[in-house]
């Protein structure tokens, strides 16, 4: 395996709560109102320092998506997916589009988002805009 070079953010950044490495600015939100398994979750433009897994399909809350989930490249942790397509015409606007988990990154501040008893844990990832 060869050196591993990360990219450094300025900024106000959301980092992987395991290892603390940069991920997303805070600009490059386009939404705050996506949902997932564990709470809360973020629309992205871009994100950094993550790889990819396997293409698959996934039925959510706002149709089928083909997805890949997203890996912080310092520790492999999961932190999210991005959309590689959308099979609703109304749901494009997310293909090429990020999702960051909140539960399983650090906020600008260093803030964790924690689990509350009424954010479900079964069933599949969900997006909600």
């Amino acid at each position: 395996m060869g050196r591993l070079f990360l990219i450094y953010l300025e900024g106000n950044k959301y980092t992987c709560k395991h290892c603390q490495t940069h991920l997303a600015l805070s600009d490059d939100i386009i939404s705050k109102s996506f949902h997932c398994r564990h709470g809360k979750a973020y629309l992205f433009d871009k994100v950094v320092n993550v790889t990819v897994g396997e293409k698959e399909e996934r039925m959510m809350m706002t149709g089928m998506h083909t997805v890949v989930d997203i890996f912080c490249v310092g520790c492999g942790s999961i932190v999210g997916w991005k959309y590689e397509a959308a099979h609703e015409k109304s749901q494009k606007y997310k293909v090429g589009k990020f999702i960051l988990e909140r539960f399983k990154v650090l906020g600008p501040d260093g803030s964790n988002y924690s689990i509350t008893q009424d954010t479900q844990m079964a069933g599949s990832d969900a997006d909600d805009v």
